[in-house]
């Protein structure tokens, strides 16, 4: 836990951001081919930039997908659906170079197929997971108000409140923390796409009472720093603005810069590969530590190899939080957690068409029981196998954090 007084800053963007509205496009196709064919496997990737998107990448499913459809679809619930934004959902193009999954990749990830009999990961690779106790989401404090800012402005705008807006957006939430405890925030920026028919001093008014003071009111005080379309305008926004590709905002889709990253994209892959799943188990099992009071931050690493069922190591990392020895906590994660990738897609029950509405507004911290690496269901059997252990807590690991 770092110590003394200072800032951290997490980001977040709304689901009218580019790389947003591929992320969602490319879960978009996931969840069509798992609606009906839950073996499907699928790994695709979209590009969008003024007046086309290209979905490209593997798909081998026993059901047929509209691509056009679902591409279009998808943008149009977004909010570009007026071709006055430079972009919309019925005048762009929508170009597609999809081929099914490699032979060499699929007998490596099929139960009886490869050279292991049990299904093996999808790809090498190390996945991270984190929790803390910082907030009731057992997520960091700035980037839980982040995404709070841009789903506020997301909401304020499909609402029509503020005519104005138009899809494209970006929160930005700088927190002061004192030995590790968040204390008050020392800036909190906002970027919006609107009509060029608007003054910047309306827009920052209305960032300000609108979508800043709900969410964020009980952490401003009279220091907090307000920046609002800094540049001064933001009329060209979305991919006429700025070109869009799956998997450029990861570090938003997981805990804003706090823990580790193993670097690998979630959106557009299904759960046989383990940068999603694995990624999902390592949260699940972080936040169930922090939750059973073991430790006040946890990171896991899982890595695997790929084709293997097992991951080649399991590792806790809890910043000197910790209430028992790591290497016992070790154990217990060993113990009642699924590492295999085909024991998380069970137990979590992934083969399901739910990834749509992860790909905004991060993957952690969502109350919503789709969310089933969310549930808190091995806190009592973690308390009870730690109990041999149980001491007075260590740098007040069992004590929840200032601030809620």
């Amino acid at each position: 836990m770092k110590k003394g007084k200072y800032l951290f800053t997490s980001e977040s963007v709304t689901e009218g951001h580019p790389d947003k509205m591929c992320d969602q496009i490319s879960d978009a196709i996931l969840d069509a081919a798992l609606s009906e064919d839950p073996n499907s496997r699928v790994a695709i990737e979209t590009l969008t930039k003024t007046g086309f998107v290209v979905v490209a990448g593997e798909l081998t499913t026993n059901t047929y997908i509209d691509v056009q459809k679902v591409v279009r679809d998808t943008i149009r619930e977004i909010g570009y659906d007026d071709p006055l934004f430079g972009f919309d959902c019925d005048g762009c193009g929508v170009l597609s170079a999809i081929s099914e999954q490699s032979p060499d990749i699929s007998q490596g990830v099929t139960e009886g197929k490869g050279l292991h009999k049990e299904q093996g990961a999808g790809d090498q690779g190390m996945m991270f997971g984190y929790a803390s106790n910082e907030t009731p989401e057992y997520m960091p404090l700035p980037i839980v108000l982040a995404h709070k800012l841009t789903k506020k402005l997301a909401t304020v705008r499909k609402s029509g409140k503020l005519k104005y807006l138009r899809p494209d957006g970006k929160s930005q939430v700088t927190i002061e923390y004192h030995n590790g405890t968040p204390k008050r925030a020392e800036a909190i920026v906002i970027a919006t796409q609107h009509s060029p028919n608007v003054s910047h001093k309306t827009i920052e008014k209305d960032m300000i009472k609108h979508v800043i003071k709900p969410v964020c009111g009980k952490w401003i005080d009279k220091n907090t720093k307000f920046h609002v379309n800094a540049t001064g305008a933001f009329i060209v926004g979305g991919p006429v603005g700025d070109a869009g590709v799956t998997g450029r905002k990861i570090i938003v889709d997981t805990y804003g810069g706090h823990g580790s990253h193993g670097g690998g994209a979630f959106s557009g892959k299904d759960p046989s590969k383990v940068d999603r799943s694995a990624s999902y188990a390592a949260r699940y099992i972080a936040k169930n530590i922090v939750a059973a009071g073991l430790a006040a931050k946890c990171e896991v690493q899982l890595a695997y190899a790929i084709g293997v069922a097992n991951p080649v190591s399991v590792l806790i990392h809890t910043f000197d939080t910790n209430r028992i020895p790591e290497e016992e906590i070790s154990k217990l994660v060993v113990k009642h957690f699924p590492l295999k990738p085909s024991d998380i897609i069970s137990h979590l029950r992934l083969k399901r068409p739910i990834f749509k509405k992860t790909a905004s507004y991060g993957h952690f911290g969502r109350n919503d029981p789709d969310f089933t690496w969310e549930k808190l269901d091995k806190v009592d059997a973690l308390k009870k196998d730690a109990s041999q252990f149980d001491k007075p807590s260590v740098n007040g690991s069992n004590a929840p954090l200032d601030g809620y």
